[in-house]
């Protein structure tokens, strides 16, 4: 069975999200970022990504991490690059074409989406309002003013990234792209990218995953 190693609210929901759309068996073992441990909320697991048990899993102490069959991996994009090819159907390439759109997609979206997706979040949303720094969150959005139109271009073909169909480089995008969203300008003004990530985020999988993650504590 594969085992998935985090907690909802972080990286780890890319996985959960893929395995739940492929419909394979799943254990989450909950693991919170260290940093956490400081202001650690009531319910919130004590294995942590500095525990000894942890660190002999992924030495980097860095989740999301699983082990499937004896394999163990970590990079939560390749995780999911991984899962889909092994267990195959539409959310998988069907074609040496389709996988190599796949890998440029989701390569594409941890080089330029998120960094500045997460000062984005991280700067008018998430952090404390006095440790924002609006300048940050601004910069960070003229700088995807230029990507999200290469991104809204490609969708406007069929409403998918690859194939014409939801794949899993359409939830490694989402799941970056999200990050985004406390921008509603750069939607606006790349509708094909707003309706993507709505239908994304219609799906019954990313639901219940998202749901299980606003129940988690914070």
């Amino acid at each position: 069975m594969l085992t998935i190693y985090g907690v909802y609210r972080s990286r780890a929901t890319r996985t959960i999200w893929l395995a739940s759309e492929l419909g394979i068996p799943f254990t989450v073992v909950p693991v919170i970022q260290a940093y956490r441990l400081i202001n650690r909320a009531p319910g919130l697991p004590p294995l942590n990504t500095r525990s000894p048990e942890f660190l002999r899993i992924n030495p980097l102490g860095q989740i999301p991490a699983i082990e499937d069959d004896g394999l163990v991996m970590t990079e939560s994009l390749a995780i999911n690059l991984y899962l889909a090819r092994k267990y195959g159907g539409p959310l998988a390439p069907a074609t040496v074409q389709e996988e190599g759109e796949m890998l440029r997609w989701s390569f594409w979206a941890l080089a330029e989406i998120e960094a500045p997706a997460l000062a984005i979040l991280y700067n008018r949303v998430a952090k404390p309002e006095d440790e924002r720094d609006a300048a940050v969150a601004d910069n960070a959005e003229v700088l995807l003013r230029d990507k999200f139109p290469v991104l809204d271009a490609a969708l406007a073909r069929t409403g998918w990234l690859v194939g014409g169909r939801f794949t899993v480089a359409d939830i490694n995008m989402a799941e970056v792209v999200r990050y985004a969203l406390p921008a509603p300008d750069l939607f606006a003004r790349n509708p094909h990218v707003k309706a993507w990530l709505e239908a994304c985020q219609a799906r019954p999988a990313f639901k219940a995953m998202w749901a299980a993650r606003e129940a988690e504590p914070a």
